[in-house]
């Protein structure tokens, strides 16, 4: 979840995929991850095109991939959540 939206775990994995698929393909041309937005991905599953109308879209999809990393838990990945580690 991140505000209004919420989107199944599956998803955010895959977006997690997709963005960091595309941050390794040329150093030199890399863009920032906190200004990536992954709109223009044909592979970027439907419930997140929502998400690509709005301004802040870039830090959107950063905070749900980092919601996605390996090393956390579920529960701990929730914004809400305090005092996991």
């Amino acid at each position: 979840q991140d505000g209004d939206f919420k989107f199944p775990l599956e998803s955010v994995k895959k977006l997690k995929e997709l963005m960091e698929g595309n941050r390794h393909i040329n150093p030199r041309l890399m863009v920032p991850m906190g200004s990536y937005s992954p709109c223009q991905e044909k592979q970027l599953p439907e419930e997140f095109r929502p998400v690509c109308k709005r301004e802040d879209a870039p830090m959107i999809f950063r905070r749900l991939s980092l919601a996605a990393e390996d090393d956390l838990c579920e529960i701990c990945a929730n914004a809400a959540c305090a005092g996991c580690f």
